[in-house]
């Protein structure tokens, strides 16, 4: 039997892979090769299971990278550091969830509350982050979205861009806009 965790990536692969429309119980079950009883066990119908992946999306693409920068050291430049090279990690790994999710919400009024929670909790940290950097507060919000918007803007781009020319976007960003 799947653990839950199972079901969930599984879910995360196929929505990204080939959109949220694909993403049925039929198909979830035949990628682990096993029965909807097993799917059941963990989650109370598709809707059911959508809500637990969405969850699911907020811990491992949010809640754990802002964990993981704060986990760097004390300093603003450590955490921005560390949150920029776990954001490259995911975007380097070919997987396009976040671009899924965003088209997801466009359909769904449930998903667009919550891509739209997510993005003011990830701007929300990246303002503290310039703020913990020295930065002015007058000009915390508008470079919180400068930030982040260069990270969903190279997610959309075609082709895309890669995790080492992103790094070098950020790299330019950060000494342009640095107020240390």
């Amino acid at each position: 039997m799947a653990s839950k965790r199972e079901w969930l990536e599984a879910g995360l692969a196929i929505a990204t892979r080939d959109g949220i429309r694909a993403l049925t119980i039929e198909r979830l079950c035949a990628s682990l090769g096993l029965t909807k009883g097993s799917f059941y066990h963990h989650f109370k119908g598709i809707r059911g299971y959508k809500s637990d992946l969405l969850a699911h999306i907020e811990a491992e693409h949010t809640g754990s990278f802002i964990a993981g920068a704060e986990a760097a050291g004390a300093s603003g430049h450590d955490k921005i550091q560390r949150l920029l090279d776990l954001v490259l990690e995911a975007h380097a790994d070919g997987r396009d969830l976040e671009t899924a999710v965003r088209a997801w919400a466009r359909q769904d009024g449930d998903v667009r509350a919550f891509q739209e929670r997510v993005d003011g909790m990830r701007v929300d940290y990246l303002r503290s982050l310039w703020l913990e950097l020295g930065g002015e507060p007058d000009e915390a919000e508008g470079m919180a979205k400068l930030l982040y918007l260069i990270l969903v803007g190279a997610q959309q781009i075609v082709p895309p861009v890669t995790a080492e020319d992103l790094r070098g976007v950020y790299a330019l960003a950060m000494r342009s806009i640095s107020p240390c």
